[in-house]
């Protein structure tokens, strides 16, 4: 089941992040700016995800989850193919805009099922197996989007109907696309768990709306500030995979596929193994007494993303600056999978759902929809020098972190007596 889900992320980061590649062959097909390519990475994935993303954790909470993921997976890769198929900035943007709102389907049906497939004790070593999707993703999309790229330019595929029509950028997308409905064919394999509560004394029942937002209202001063600080940190973790490629070909004069290649093995080796050594890191921390650990170490990473994210304005070469954003993607990885565990293991059963729904739609305007565009607006319209993208990247991830180091260190005393309660 594990594999299965994690293969099913992998494949939905391919699906959104192979674009982040293709910036300067999309650029110059369009005439865009960076701003309205931006708009591509962000707002078109971002505006259809977070309207049905509450949509799909309604249902997740009250019908079949693996129906629901089946479904969504075999949409969000048709649609990743049929960008390939584009032949204008609007067509485009309308292949985006479906692309997301299928890929909302995931997250809550996902989380909700290992959740309920897991002991307590288990679930963060589940998470930090699943979470290591975005990583695998965003890292073989730069490698084999780099290796497709330079390879598509000296095919001659005229002959094929349909992908001889097709420019390298085109022929990306559409191959991208493809192995998604094979995985939703292997979630009829997977036997979907029996729900179960979350604490001793709660009831498998449905909650009704009332009572969900009454449990938010009771617990406001960790469900708030968490939906403020975690997805303020998600920022790094899309502006960096979506504008470092750019970065590195713009200030240091490399190629496309020599940066897929190496930055796309970076960030496939340091996001996984962060993200799957991340409950050893939060076992350690408890051994020191603390029982929020899981929150914790999302603190401590947020904390560290400051600096880190201001070096890379000093960076003058290309190997200094590569290695200032592959430990960036140790410290944005770290706190993913412990941060979804501690949403669930205090969260009812059944408003898991839509708890994580509401999750991803905050995440999802902060990472998905701001970070590129905050990243492109400073470097069009404060610098006005798209060399300067990498100071407009280092500006926006400082600003974004250390904000959420404020709201995580907010959410901590609430977060304890909820696990006071729980026990």
């Amino acid at each position: 089941m594990i594999f299965v889900l994690t293969l099913a992320y992998t494949a939905s980061f391919i699906d959104r992040q192979v674009l982040n590649l293709l910036v300067g062959p999309i650029k110059a097909e369009f005439g865009l700016d960076d701003t309205r390519l931006s708009l591509l990475q962000g707002l078109a994935f971002t505006s259809a995800y977070v309207v049905m993303s509450p949509v799909f954790g309604r249902i997740a909470d009250v019908g079949s989850r693996k129906g629901v993921l089946m479904f969504g997976i075999a949409l969000w890769s048709i649609g990743t193919s049929a960008c390939g198929l584009a032949h204008s900035y609007w067509q485009l943007f309308l292949a985006r805009f479906g692309v997301g709102g299928a890929e909302a389907c995931l997250t809550p049906a996902a989380w909700s099922i290992i959740a309920d497939a897991f002991p307590p004790r288990l679930i963060p070593r589940a998470f930090s197996v699943y979470m290591m999707g975005p990583y695998l993703g965003g890292g073989l999309a730069l490698i084999f989007g780099g290796l497709l790229l330079q390879g598509a330019e000296g095919w001659d595929l005229s002959a094929i109907p349909l992908l001889g029509a097709m420019k390298p950028w085109q022929l990306v997308f559409f191959c991208a696309g493809l192995p998604g409905v094979l995985i939703a064919l292997l979630l009829v394999f997977v036997k979907e768990p029996a729900r179960r509560a979350s604490t001793a004394s709660a009831e498998v029942q449905t909650m009704s709306s009332a009572e969900i937002w009454a449990t938010f209202r009771r617990w406001r001063g960790f469900y708030g500030n968490f939906y403020l600080g975690m997805p303020l940190f998600i920022i790094p973790l899309y502006a960096f995979p979506a504008w470092m490629p750019t970065v590195l070909i713009r200030k240091f004069g490399v190629s496309a596929a020599q940066v897929g290649v190496q930055y796309g093995i970076a960030v496939l080796i340091t996001g996984s193994l962060s993200v799957l050594v991340s409950p050893w890191v939060a076992r350690a921390v408890e051994r020191m007494g603390r029982r929020d650990n899981l929150l914790l170490v999302a603190l401590g990473a947020s904390v560290a993303m400051v600096p880190l994210s201001l070096a890379l304005m000093a960076a003058t070469d290309y190997w200094t600056a590569f290695a200032i954003a592959t430990a960036a993607s140790v410290l944005y990885s770290l706190p993913q999978a412990l941060s979804s565990s501690a949403l669930q293991l205090v969260t009812p059963n059944r408003m898991r759902g839509i708890a994580s729904s509401i999750y991803v739609f905050v995440v999802s305007v902060a990472g998905l929809a701001l970070a590129p565009t905050f990243v492109a607006l400073i470097t069009d319209h404060v610098f006005g020098d798209e060399g300067r993208v990498g100071d407009s990247l280092a500006i926006t991830c400082a600003v974004a972190a250390a904000a959420s180091t404020v709201f995580i260190a907010r959410a901590l005393p609430t977060y304890r007596r909820m696990l006071d309660e729980a026990a």
